[in-house]
């Protein structure tokens, strides 16, 4: 029995499944490691992405960012088509353009809330974002709007649940490639969902604006468009730095708060015009 169970040691398996492995943890003790794949049918998760974590215990070691294949066809992906569109010399309003910016802001936002827990928050915020798809006048939907907006803004307790997830400095950021809400944001997963509220109340106030969408203006939900890659690509990139010791239940906290969309990196740069 003795010598059986070296063998099955030296192998790594035991009735050909994979053990755990040892490895150093951040108190000096030798825990499991154990290699978690989440993604990418996950509810409340961004579509396609696969995240392998290396765990010990409950807190992250390691991870590899991938995801599925999207194909894209002849469409451009949804929530930056505006700025595509426009970047393509079609004519496309900046009111319309604020309307599909504050939707996808409602989009990430009900997101996060959703995995925090706040499932009233984050099916409001939801119903919004429809309204707007569907073409609600800023009449309709700003008084709701604002309610909403206020209710979490105002809210110690999520505040307190999320503050000091995902520091991602300016600095860092922008050494990374990272242009957009998560840029600005400056700080952590509670300073990016701020970010997403502050556009939405923003974006509101520009429905109306029938000017149109000038080619250089390729600034999407997530950042610029002209950049060297899609700006979601740079999120995907600093996933690993941020999720690198925090505790798995973080993981996915700190995953909504950036809020990736798979369906950009079917974009080659964009310079005046777009190509998918």
């Amino acid at each position: 029995m003795d010598h059986m169970g070296h063998d099955m040691h030296a192998m790594g398996e035991v009735a050909g499944l994979p053990m755990a492995e040892r490895g150093e943890d951040r108190d000096e003790l030798r825990l499991d490691q154990l290699h978690v794949p989440i993604g990418p049918g996950l509810a409340d998760w961004p579509t396609g992405l696969i995240l392998r974590l290396t765990l010990q215990g409950d807190v992250v070691q390691g991870i590899e960012v991938d995801h599925l294949s999207v194909p894209s066809g002849h469409r451009l992906p949804f929530w930056v088509d505006p700025w595509l569109r426009a970047a393509q010399g079609e004519e496309v309003t900046r009111g319309s353009a604020a309307r599909r910016r504050s939707a996808a802001h409602l989009d990430s936002a009900g997101r996060l809330l959703a995995v925090v827990g706040w499932d009233d928050a984050a099916a409001r915020c939801r119903r919004l974002r429809d309204e707007l798809l569907s073409g609600a006048s800023r009449e309709r939907i700003s008084g709701d709007l604002r309610g909403a907006l206020r209710r979490v803004e105002r809210s110690r307790t999520l505040r307190w649940s999320i503050t000091g997830l995902g520091e991602l400095p300016s600095s860092r950021a922008r050494a990374a490639g990272v242009t957009g809400p998560a840029l600005t944001a400056d700080g952590d997963a509670y300073d990016r969902l701020l970010m997403w509220l502050g556009e939405i109340r923003r974006g509101i106030e520009g429905l109306d604006d029938e000017r149109p969408l000038t080619p250089d203006e390729l600034t999407g939900p997530r950042g610029r468009l002209d950049g060297a890659q899609p700006p979601s690509r740079a999120l995907l990139g600093i996933l690993p730095e941020l999720l690198t010791g925090p505790e798995f239940a973080c993981a996915r906290i700190i995953v909504a708060s950036l809020d990736p969309d798979i369906e950009e990196l079917t974009l080659a740069p964009v310079s005046g015009a777009a190509h998918v």
